[in-house]
């Protein structure tokens, strides 16, 4: 059939829809069989839902075991909200089997009543298959868009609607697209992109569960995993509606133009980001400073990673940042971080007592690790008072540094004040000259030469 039809196909389809609607649908029979499914439907909807929390009950009694496996879990939280479906399906049953045995002559078979009942069973089955499908969305589209075609498949549409789909097509040089190739390359598309999703999500938890691997490598081969598939779902899609890749090749050179310019920085931060995971410069879980932001690596995404700081803050940092900008990894080969605290006493004070203090107060500091040992060196003696340095490690810069610094500056606090180890104050010494210097002064100022004595 030609698209747009003519006049004469178009008024052949409309007669036949008529005449179509006129033996099969508006008639006793069948408007007698569509009240009845209406009334059986209430009925479903009052009973059902006085049967869910039974239902659910007994759901979450038999399979909210730890040991039962994810799928039949979603199963078991899908089944109850079929329970007004699973009811109207029997009462259809019921009602399509006393109508074939006392007037199905008059009924004509039933098939209505037949066709509502198969497309019933249709939809639970296919609400139970979707359902496990994680994404709630993405399973009530899966489940409409299957149902319907089950829905064409049973009242012997679906013939007839793919032709009509295939007929509205226009032509795009040698390439024919139509309504059914549209269409059929979404459905493709979106199955094998989803396929795709959840292979690279159980490659990457098999990936995670190998020891041999370093967390960088495990990311990397899980990316890599991830677009290689994609790449894979798209290539599959297109060529399994007809599309030729080939015709592809003469927009390579705009869609490489289009990538040095407008994609500039997106091609950057993926291709940053590879090669961090490359040369394992940067992990999940190093510690690192970038410019104002000092904090843990929680993960590394396709074009940025995620630095979370002490304050529970989550900064995305884009990738080429770590490749352009001077970074601080605090745990690149080891964890091992040490710490200057500056601690000044006073002049009058016993600068050795100070010192063996300071390290004393170090080491009784639970997160100050034992080897290397804490130590304390005087730097130098400064106008108000005898500056001291107390150097000591952690292995757990993540937990923070400004936490551990106060801690031992405050058990050097306790320490130097039982000791009687004096902590200085600003001094200045005044020197106040006689007035006749002062006066001799301000005239050689103000005259601009030698103040000449008188």
């Amino acid at each position: 059939m030609e698209f747009p039809p003519d006049l004469e196909t178009l008024d052949r389809l409309v007669a036949g829809a008529l005449f179509w609607l006129k033996t099969r649908v508006v008639n006793w029979p069948v408007l007698i069989q569509a009240g009845m499914i209406v009334g059986l439907f209430g009925l479903a909807r009052i009973g059902g839902g006085r049967l869910k929390p039974g239902a659910a009950a007994w759901v979450a009694r038999w399979f909210n075991r730890p040991r039962t496996p994810p799928a039949l879990k979603r199963l078991g939280e899908e089944a109850p909200r079929l329970v007004p479906w699973a009811l109207l399906l029997i009462l259809l049953w019921l009602a399509s089997g006393v109508v074939e045995r006392t007037a199905a002559d008059f009924f004509r078979g039933g098939w209505l009543l037949r066709t509502a009942a198969s497309l019933t069973f249709a939809w639970i089955a296919i609400r139970l298959a979707t359902s496990l499908i994680r994404t709630h969305v993405l399973a009530r589209t899966a489940a409409a868009v299957i149902w319907l075609i089950a829905a064409l498949n049973i009242l012997q549409l679906l013939g007839p609607t793919i032709a009509v789909m295939d007929a509205a097509a226009i032509e795009v040089g040698e390439l024919r697209v139509s309504v059914l190739m549209v269409v059929k390359g979404v459905l493709s598309l979106a199955v094998l992109l989803w396929a795709a999703t959840a292979l690279s999500g159980v490659l990457e938890r098999r990936f995670q569960a190998v020891p041999e691997l370093t967390p960088s490598v495990q990311v990397l081969l899980a990316k890599l995993a991830k677009v290689t598939l994609v790449v894979l779902a798209i290539v599959i899609g297109l060529k399994s509606i007809g599309v030729d890749l080939t015709a592809f090749a003469l927009f390579s050179g705009a869609l490489g133009v289009g990538i040095g310019f407008g994609l500039q920085k997106v091609i950057s931060n993926l291709v940053s980001g590879i090669i961090l995971l490359m040369d394992k410069s940067i992990k999940p879980g190093d510690v690192v400073a970038v410019q104002d932001t000092y904090g843990w690596v929680k993960s590394f995404g396709a074009r940025y990673a995620s630095v979370i700081t002490r304050d529970g803050i989550e900064h995305l940092i884009p990738n080429e940042e770590f490749i352009t900008q001077r970074v601080e990894n605090w745990s690149y080969t080891d964890s091992k971080v040490r710490l200057k605290v500056p601690i000044g006493v006073s002049y009058d004070s016993d600068v050795r007592l100070a010192m063996k203090l300071a390290v004393e107060a170090a080491a009784e500091e639970p997160r100050v690790i034992d080897e290397p040992a804490p130590k304390c060196l005087l730097i130098e003696f400064g106008d108000n008072s005898v500056n001291l340095e107390l150097r000591l490690w952690i292995a757990d810069p993540q937990e923070g540094v400004r936490n551990i610094r106060s801690a031992v500056l405050l058990r050097v606090w306790d320490k130097y004040h039982e000791a009687g180890v004096q902590f200085p104050f600003p001094q200045r010494d005044l020197h106040v000259k006689g007035p006749v210097a002062v006066r001799l002064q301000e005239e050689g100022s103000v005259g601009g030469g030698t103040p000449r004595p008188r």
